[in-house]
């Protein structure tokens, strides 16, 4: 019986410090590496040339909705949230972005889980995203919580 209880003592130990070791590893992020996209890649943080602040309202606008950025130029967005409700800012093509919001609209479930182009921001709150458009043309950044996108919130971003 002795023999019995240590066993199961020894398995239920190992199950905590297997469970403990697994929560702790849910918070910790590994660096991903940065993926090339037709509007640019996800910028180093130390390598920023220049802050652009980006007001979001429930006007369902941005300010400023037009930014020209120099190619090869690695911009820290701070995106502000002005509103009561909660938005987001999401870059890419135009084409993208569309059919991105149609998905939205549709209830599809999508994993946003630590996008580089795309941050969520709650009313009130302030959030960034470090961009590095090494890519020429006109892309674009929207918020595509559901009736956003679609009642115009939206910008561009031209790179040249």
């Amino acid at each position: 019986m002795k023999t019995l209880l240590v066993l199961v003592s020894l398995a239920l130990a190992a199950a905590i410090g297997t469970a403990r070791a697994d929560d702790a590893h849910k918070g910790h992020a590994h660096a991903a590496r940065p993926v090339q996209t037709a509007y640019g890649i996800a910028g180093d943080p130390s390598k920023v040339a220049r802050t652009i602040t980006l007001d979001m309202t429930d006007n369902m606008g941005f300010t400023p909705s037009a930014l020209d950025v120099k190619l090869g130029e690695t911009v820290r967005f701070v995106l502000a949230n002005k509103g009561v409700q909660m938005h987001e800012m999401v870059l890419g093509t135009k084409d993208e972005l569309a059919q991105h919001a149609a998905m939205m609209r549709q209830g599809k479930p999508m994993d946003h889980h630590a996008l580089p182009a795309m941050a969520h921001v709650m009313p009130g709150k302030k959030g960034e995203i470090v961009w590095r458009f090494n890519r020429a043309g006109t892309f674009a950044f929207a918020c595509l919580i559901p009736g956003h996108f679609e009642a115009g919130m939206l910008g561009t971003v031209t790179v040249k």
